[in-house]
Order: C-alpha cells, then structure tokens, then sequence
C-alpha cells in the first residue's frame, strides 16, 4: 500500500499552529450568511462550517473522527458556543450539507466520470513517470483542476496501480514481441549461465568506470565490444519513453540473479534490454571520457617533458650563446672584412665547424620554444592502437555543417597501418593551429605533403577539442550526444519570447535589447566613476593600471567571547545521529525513499533503516564500520542493500528539498540573509585513485574530486555537483540555480575567478542571474566603454575598447 504521507493527496496535519487555524479554517462573512440561511438550527451550524472549512482544506468530505479537536475549537470559538455543542451532525443532515457545500463551491461529486477523467490523466502519465505515488498525484492534480471531488484515497490507489500495472504488461509485452530469436537467445543467455559467471556478467554491467590507463581503456573496450554484438539496443526501445526506459533500467540495477529468474519472461527480457541499452549508452560516455583525458595527459607530458629537456640542455645552450657573444665581440673589434672573415672561421672551427653548429642551433632552438606539440608522439605511440580502435567502436559525427575535421579523420583512419613517414595533401587543413602547421605540413619534392605523425596527433587532440565543445556528438552518447537534437524548435520558443524577456524586464526586440544594454552600460559607468572620485581604495599607477587596496579588517568585539561562551552554555552538543532523527520526527524525509520499483518498503523499522544508511553514507564511515558501532542494532548487509535498493539520488534530493524549505521558515535564518543571495565554490573531496572522475589537484597537491557547492547567504547548501579537479567550475555554476527546487531561489550568485566567464556572463543574464564573482588579475580584463565619444574623469584608465553594438544586435 503507498503511504499516504509521499503523495499529494490532502490529509489533516494533526497539530496546526495559530497562524495556520486563522488563514485556513476561520469562517468568513460570507460562510457565516450562508450557515445562518441554510441551516436552521444553531447547534448544527458547528457541523455545517467544520465540514466546509475541512472541505476548502481536503478537497473531499473528512469522516468525523480524523478531524483534529483544534480545527473544531477553532471554528465554535469563532461562533461563541460552548464546548458542549458537539461537531457531528445528524446523518440525514450530514448529506443535504454536502450538497449545499459543492454547490457553494462549484465542485461536482465523485462519480464515473470523474474516475474516466483520472484515468485519462493517469494513462497520459503512466507513460513517462513510474511511481504510484506519482501517479496518484497526477489524478489528484487533474480532479482538482476540473473541480472535482477527491473520492477515498483508497480509490485512487486501486485506480493507479491497475493502470500502471496494464500499461507495464502491455509494455513488457510489446518489448518482448520485437525480439527476434537470436535476441531473446541472447537475453535468456545472460541469465541462463551457471551462477558465478551470471554474477560476475552483472557486476560488470553495473560497475563504475575506472581510471583511463591502458588496461582499463582495453577491458572497456572489449566489454563494449561483446554488448555491441547484441546490437544497438536503442532499436527496439525507441517507441518507450526516455524516462521510463531509465527507471527501468535502474530498478534491473538493483536486481541479483535470483529475483531476475523469478520475474515473468516478457517483463525479465525487457528488463535486461533497457540495462542493456543504457549500459551502452553509458559506456560511449564513458570511452569519450576516457579519450579526452587520455589526449590532456599526452598534452601535459609533452609540456613536461619541454621543460626537462630545457634543463637537461641548459648547458648547451649557455655555450652557444657564449659563442655568439665572442662573434659580436669580434665584429665590433675588427673593422676589415678579410680580417673579420679569418676570425670567424677560426672562431668557429674551435667549436666544431659552421655545420655542426647549425644543426645544434636547431635542436636549442626547437627545446626552448613554446611548442610542445612535436613532443606529444612519444606520449601518444604507445595508446595509438587502442585509440584507433575506440574511434571504429564510436559514431562521431559533425554537429555542424563544417565536416572538415571529419574528413581529416577519415583519412588518418584510412592509413591506420600505413607506414609511409608522409601522406599526400588531399584534406583541408584550416582546422589546424600555425604551430601544427609548422609539424604536420611538408614540402617534399616541391609538393607538400602531410607528416603521417604529426597529423594523427593533431586529428585526434582537434577531435578532443570538438567533443568537449560540442562540435563533435557521438551517436548514441548521452554527455557528448548531438545538442542540436535537445534544442526546441525555433517556432515553439519565439511565441514565448515576447513573454519571457517581460519577466526578465527587457526589450523582446534587437534594437530594443541593444537600447537597453547601452543605456545601462552608461548609467553604470557614471553612476562607479561618481563614487570612486572620492574613494581612495582604489587608484592607478602611472602605467594606468588599477591599484585596489586590501579593506581594513573591522575590529573584534570587546565581549565576542563572553557572546560566544553564552552561544555555548544555550546550544548543546548534538550528535549527528540525533539531528537526523529530530529532523524526521518534524519533517518525515525518509518518506522519499523507498524501493525503486515504486512500491512500500517492506523492511522491519524503515525509517530507522533509512536515518542509520543516510549516517553511514552521509559521514562517508561506509556500511561496515556504522554497523560494528551500532552493536547488533543493524548489520553491514541491511545498510548496504538498503543503500542500493531504496536510494537514488532524485529521492535523496527531495529529501533535501524538504529540509530546505523548512530552514527557510524559521526565523533565525533570516538574521543572516533573505535568501535572494548565494555563493558558488568547489572544495576538494579524496577519491579513491581508480576512478574515471579521480583526478590530481595541483593545488591541494593530491587526487580527488570536486564538490561544488552553491550556499545561500542564509548559510544553508542548495545543491552540489561533483566535478573533476581540472574542469573549469564556471561550467557548472548555473546548474546549481536551475536545478534548485526549494523554496529559496536567489537571483544574486557570487563566486571566484573559476565561476566566470564571457558565455557564463552573457547567458546568466539572459536567464535573470545576477553573476557578481570577485576576479584574480581583474586589471587584465578589457572593458569596452558604451561609445568612443564617452569619457570618463577617474575610471577611463579602465576601458581598453568600444563595445561592438553592431555585433551584439546580429546574434
């Protein structure tokens, strides 16, 4: 049965507080008159106004007895009768009431209709969501938004759970149908095998990816490989909505060998397919993963080792530069030609002839330039064959109309075994850097020719590039899919423009929007060079550069201490246990979590289970050392199968939302902030070294991940993305907002100099995010001025440029 408590279905909250009896059940002047006309007696009055007060509230019509005594004492206090003016109304009388109650408010019965129209609503739905709870609130949305009364939530789950399970059936059915022999053969197989090899397939289909070393790239790939054998499994799930298709596929996640036997045929076959199909899926991202930090590390080694082989040269180049400075001293003494000649070549016969020198000339000369680019083969000759076959497992396409990085592909894939040292020049090369086309360009014979090498570096650190900024997609990838594919139509979005730039408060027009970011840009300009004329914090230098001064530091209260002490004496120790469950005895947050499949827990004391797994994880202790120290209360199993099988990371989020929102309602909070602001940075988490996320921080000079934190001003998190150490953080920083469901919604995020940047500006102004980040070597900047002709008495220092409108109003 599904807790009434997880859906949306109205029920009375047995202890409401005074704010909550005066807002939802004090009669008003209207339902005053309207007992007085329709009900006769005094005493039945009370009965009349609990049951239009209880149906405002519910929806329905309460049986007499769940009715909380507050609401009753409430409402007869408000009509001044005594206590011993019962509530409950004769039943002859309980009826015509209900009839008066939905005809004052317009609402019709329950009746076969309405149970059409919900079903209706949960057939739409049942498509793409999963969950009975869902699904029961999808009804109770719809019966409401028709002005329907809600029947006995009994009903509705009856009502919800046959549809969903006629709709799985008919699913499990169709899936099943398509398959082939060969491919119900080849799904009966996985399980069909004796019980270790079926354990261990599983354990591969379900483990997390490992570090990018070669022995990890090559059993990925060959894992990839024997599930392709299958085929793209996308082809017979593609009528099966996105969603659904990962809920199933998680919920054959949590599965071992024994329950997936004990399911039907139809539903075990499907099942097996969406793991199969996101497994897959999964597994492209992960392989794109594993190449794009496979070309930064060839790019990192190539630059160290510039730098070692500067060192290790130094010597030779501080005796060439000796030498020519002995050449300029003898050009500047010997003032003949015949003389100067002769002291040349016997200055340059001592250190081993002109040609020797040239030859030693070049090889300084390419170690102490910038490029490290002819130095990357070393690094990339030992991954060459393993990254040529990820490329034939992959389908990486252009996502724009510009293919001449694919053709450049093509043709390195084309001469894979050839051993020829150049290529002929049959490609458009204008995709490579100057410094590449010094490499991989040649002139043999007086024709130019492509260095074989150079040019398989070059293609595949360009595709890299192309993968990270999405002008590359991978068919069948999910993180490097095609974006074009995820875009609206341009005919959907521009009836909404209009509206959308209304509530950001700009222009819907391009000379409009250009209007408004000009006058604002010179409002502001002169509204700052105002205030800093008499500001001495900042001030500039005679190069024109920006000076800002450190702020004084405000003095420490006399009595911070005393404060503190007393801070103390009123706020116990609490442990972390005992703040979980107080936060569930106020809240329920266990009630989001639950077995995937969509039904009731079925463990003894779940919400006990579900406090002691959320310590366990939350703490990072694990599962073993939280059950040695409970003592026999639970075991490392129980936690550990709880942890699997009833927690995602969507129910642990509402969780969080749940426990957001009620911080946000207290007062003490509001002492520190109102909420409209946050602040976004990332703090280093240790990993464990054998992950495809695990990466090594310079500055905190160990591996590990990023936990990238958005904290509102009210000194709460909103929400954290776990990121890789070397990733930019300004990429992540509006997800934070956008995915923040609580009731606190800042329109103000500050952050540092890695949560900027010129796209993230632009765009978190056109979402109405106000970005403020504090910026390292924000004198480097180029700030452009509103036009040529502004000028400025104390900030013109600042501005290196005129704004392009022109170029601004085109895109």
């Amino acid at each position: 049965m599904t807790a009434l408590n997880r859906t949306a279905y109205p029920y009375f909250k047995q202890s409401p507080d005074r704010e909550e009896l005066t807002e939802l059940y004090t009669p008003t002047a209207a339902e005053l008159a309207l007992a007085e006309k329709r009900v006769r007696l005094v005493s039945n009055r009370l009965s009349f106004l609990v049951l239009l007060k209880s149906f405002q509230r519910l929806g329905y019509f309460p049986h007499p007895e769940v009715i909380p005594e507050v609401v009753i004492s409430h409402i007869r206090q408000r009509l001044e009768l005594d206590d011993t003016v019962t509530a409950l109304a004769p039943e002859n009388s309980r009826y015509r009431y209900h009839q008066i109650i939905r005809n004052y408010l317009q609402v019709k019965p329950y009746s076969s209709v309405a149970k059409q129209v919900a079903a209706k609503a949960i057939e739409a739905a049942v498509g793409v969501m999963d969950h009975p709870t869902d699904l029961i609130n999808v009804a109770v949305e719809t019966l409401v938004k028709e002005s329907y009364e809600l029947p006995a939530f009994s009903t509705l789950e009856r009502l919800a759970k046959h549809l969903r399970a006629t709709n799985h059936t008919e699913l499990y059915r169709q899936v099943s149908s398509q398959l082939d022999q060969d491919e119900r053969d080849y799904l009966d197989g996985l399980i069909a095998q004796p019980d270790a090899e079926v354990k261990a397939l599983l354990n591969r289909l379900k483990a997390a990816p490992k570090s990018e070393k070669l022995t990890h790239l090559v059993r990925l790939q060959q894992t990839f490989d024997e599930l392709m054998s299958f085929g793209d499994a996308q082809r017979l799930l593609k009528d099966v909505n996105l969603l659904k298709l990962k809920h199933l596929a998680a919920y054959a996640k949590t599965l071992d060998i024994a329950e997936f036997r004990d399911i039907n045929v139809a539903k075990r076959r499907t099942l097996l397919l969406c793991l199969l199909y996101r497994v897959q899926v999964k597994m492209r991202d992960h392989l794109v993963e594993m190449l794009l930090k496979r070309m930064k590390k060839i790019d990192a080694s190539a630059r160290r080792r510039l730098v070692e082989l500067r060192e290790k040269h130094l010597a030779r180049t501080e005796r060439l530069l000796g030498l020519f400075s002995q050449t300029l001293s003898v050009a500047k003494t010997e003032t003949k030609p015949v003389p100067f000649h002769r002291s040349m070549q016997t200055l340059l016969s001592a250190e081993g002839g002109a040609d020797a020198l040239l030859v030693e000339c070049e090889e300084v000369r390419a170690y102490n330039s910038a490029n490290h680019l002819s130095l990357m083969w070393r690094f990339y000759s030992p991954f060459r064959r393993r990254l040529f076959d990820l490329l034939r497992l992959l389908d990486i396409q252009s996502a724009s109309e510009d293919s001449i990085l694919m053709e450049a592909l093509a043709l390195v894939l084309a001469h894979q075994h050839k051993r020829h040292k150049h290529l002929p020049a049959e490609i458009d090369v204008s995709f490579m850097s100057g410094a590449w086309r010094q490499l991989a360009i040649a002139s043999v014979n007086g024709q130019q020719m492509l260095v074989r090498q150079h040019l398989e570096v070059c293609v595949f650190a360009a595709l890299a590039v192309a993968l990270k900024t999405g002008d590359a997609y991978v068919t069948g990838s999910e993180e490097y899919a095609d974006f074009r594919a995820q875009l609206l139509p341009w005919d959907e979005c521009e009836q909404s423009v209009a509206e959308y730039c209304e509530q950001l408060g700009i222009p819907a027009t391009d000379d409009g929007f250009v209007e408004h970011l000009k006058a604002m840009l010179v409002e502001r300009s002169a509204e700052v060079d105002s205030k800093l004329q008499g500001d001495d914090q900042l001030s500039f230098n005679e190069e024109g550069d920006p000076v800002l001064k450190k702020v004084a530091a405000a003095p420490i209260p006399k009595d911070a201490d005393k404060f503190a002490a007393a801070l103390d004496e009123q706020m116990p120790e609490r442990t972390v246990l005992d703040i979980l469950c107080n936060v569930e005895h106020w809240l329920n947050w266990t009630r989001h979590l639950g077995p995937l499949s969509g039904s009731e827990p079925k463990i003894a004391d779940a919400p006990e289970r579900y406090i002691l797994t959320a310590f366990a994880y939350g703490c990072n202790l694990g599962p073993t050392q939280t059950a040695r120290h409970v003592r026999g209360h639970t075991t490392y199993h129980q936690l550990s199968y709880v942890n699997r099988r009833h927690v995602s990371a969507d129910t642990l989020q509402r969780a969080i939302c749940d426990i957001l929102n009620a911080y946000h309602n207290l007062d003490l909070p509001k002492c520190w902030g109102t909420g409209e602001k946050a602040a976004a940075d990332g703090s280093k988490f240790e990993t464990y070294e054998n992950n495809l996320l695990c990466e090594y921080h310079i500055r905190y000079q160990g591996y590990g991940g990023i936990a990238y934190h958005h904290v509102s001003d009210q000194y709460v998190a909103l929400f954290t993305h776990f990121i890789s150490c070397g990733m930019w953080e300004a990429v992540y920083i509006l997800d934070g907002l956008i995915k923040n469901k609580s009731d606190i919604q800042p329109g103000i995020l500050h952050a540092d100099t890695q949560g900027q940047s010129s796209p993230v500006f632009g765009l978190s102004y056109l979402m109405g995010i106000d970005l403020r980040p504090r910026i390292r070597n924000w004198s480097d900047l180029k700030l452009l001025k509103p036009a040529a002709s502004s000028a400025y008495e104390f900030i013109e220092p600042l501005f290196k440029g005129v704004a392009d409108w022109a170029l601004i109003k085109t895109h």
